[in-house]
């Protein structure tokens, strides 16, 4: 494979200096025809009102929320879509808005389950809670004037509620019939769902009182979310009418899965996260890097901030030499730069290329290779004057099963150690030959590889 053109690097770099529109030009910027660019990308699916929706944003700057419940202390990469489809809002001119479910993560949504999940401790989810509300500072402009971004926690309005003012002011406008037909009611009450508790049945009412809340604290009348969250937007939608008397609107996003049916972001290791402590830079590349053909031009129009007939350039590139993986690479780099910083990315694709591309391993820095700990196995061994026998590490990193098979893999010209082959069984490696003093990358065959650090304390 070749390198990721140079011009992409720069084109997000171009992106990262002009990450959000000047404050002097979000008037301007308030009339963009930001629905119809979401159209074009896919990424709208359903619309309660698509003609009220565009009328809305284009009388001015308008806020726009999108909610998330705390259940984990890291997003993940099915949280992108709605985070970058804010972020387009905002760059349009409107005022997005984030409210964490501090309240909310304590019940759980039903949606989209088969069986109720597990009661999370107050404790959890604040620390949750606050965990996240940092991560999104990296997608959204959180500067302090009408423009910026808002984070919000709906425990804030929703725990001093009292049960009886609760219900008789919200729950009486919900009739049981309606509730009941709720999609996310049916199924779970249907032959191949768990049932369903009072608590959960209640969380339709409480994620609606959040959108009837903000309606009336910041003038909100658009909540986008997942494409099953459409029963709790709807909702929200009939409370504002029937409690204020407004005209609110939803929109929904496509449930984004693979070609192979799963969800964006589940693999067989588990959920690729937001936070490098839980899914390392380099694994968060290499996943999107091997992103199927049939899903990178559509991820490209959700994710990336080129335009759409730059993408459709990138698509035909791709077409006419698909082994190169351009859009694969494009989506990559894009994404990981947005996550996790254009510098660590830059390193990232250093140690990738190193390993697939055949990059020479003298472009690498000591910082790039420490990378490679949490991308391939590897082993630590102590400081001895007299070395390390070759056919020893190999064994001990696991990329061959016994002594026996290294010599003859070593005879075949299989192994190189910092990429140069070889071929002397009884090869013994000394200190001067690890790089920067502290690594070896050894490589078995094409593809298997290992690195061996050398203990500093030994």
């Amino acid at each position: 494979m070749e390198a990721i053109p140079a011009n992409l690097h720069a084109d997000h770099d171009e992106v990262a200096r002009s990450r959000y529109p000047p404050r002097k030009d979000a008037r301007a910027m308030s009339c963009l025809p930001i629905f119809g660019e979401l159209v074009e990308r896919g990424c709208v699916f359903q619309a309660t009102d698509e003609a009220g929706i565009e009328a809305l944003l284009a009388s001015g700057a308008a806020p726009v929320y999108v909610g998330i419940d705390p259940t984990a202390e890291s997003l993940h990469l099915g949280h992108l879509l709605p985070l970058l489809t804010l972020r387009r809002f905002q760059r349009a001119g409107h005022r997005p808005i984030v409210v964490l479910g501090g309240a909310t993560a304590l019940i759980g949504d039903p949606s989209g389950k088969f069986s109720e999940r597990v009661m999370l401790a107050p404790e959890t989810v604040e620390e949750a809670t606050e965990s996240i509300r940092r991560q999104i500072g990296r997608f959204l402009d959180l500067a302090p004037d009408p423009w910026g971004a808002r984070i919000l926690n709906n425990r804030d309005w929703i725990h001093p509620l009292g049960v009886i003012p609760f219900l008789r002011d919200v729950g009486k406008h919900f009739p049981m019939g309606a509730m009941l037909g709720k999609e996310s009611v049916r199924t779970r009450l249907g032959t191949e769902g768990s049932g369903l508790s009072f608590t959960e049945f209640s969380y339709l009412l409480l994620q609606a009182y959040d959108y009837d809340h903000l309606c009336q604290s910041e003038g909100c009348r658009l909540q986008v979310g997942g494409s099953d969250q459409w029963g709790n937007i709807t909702a929200g939608i009939d409370l504002i009418r029937r409690r204020q008397g407004l005209e609110a609107y939803g929109l929904t996003l496509p449930l984004v899965t693979t070609a192979a049916g799963t969800k964006l972001g589940k693999t067989e290791a588990g959920t690729v996260w937001l936070d490098a402590q839980r899914t390392s830079p380099y694994a968060f590349y290499q996943y999107l890097l091997q992103i199927d053909d049939r899903d990178v031009g559509r991820l490209l129009r959700y994710f990336s901030e080129r335009e759409c007939a730059a993408i459709r350039a990138l698509e035909e590139a791709h077409a006419l030499e698909p082994e190169k993986r351009t859009a694969q690479k494009a989506l990559a780099y894009e994404l990981t730069a947005l996550v996790h910083g254009s510098r660590e990315t830059d390193r990232v694709m250093r140690v990738s290329e190193t390993l697939f591309d055949g990059r020479s391993i003298s472009d690498l820095d000591s910082e790039s290779f420490r990378l490679l700990e949490s991308a391939i196995p590897g082993t630590v061994v102590p400081a001895t004057p007299e070395g390390w026998q070759l056919v020893d590490l190999l064994v001990a990193t696991g990329l061959v099963s016994s002594k026996s098979r290294a010599r003859s893999d070593i005879q075949a010209g299989a192994i190189s150690v910092n990429q140069l082959r070889v071929d002397a069984v009884g090869k013994r490696l000394a200190r001067d030959e690890f790089l920067w003093g502290r690594y070896l990358l050894l490589r078995h065959g094409r593809r298997h590889y290992a690195w061996v650090r050398l203990d500093r304390e030994g």
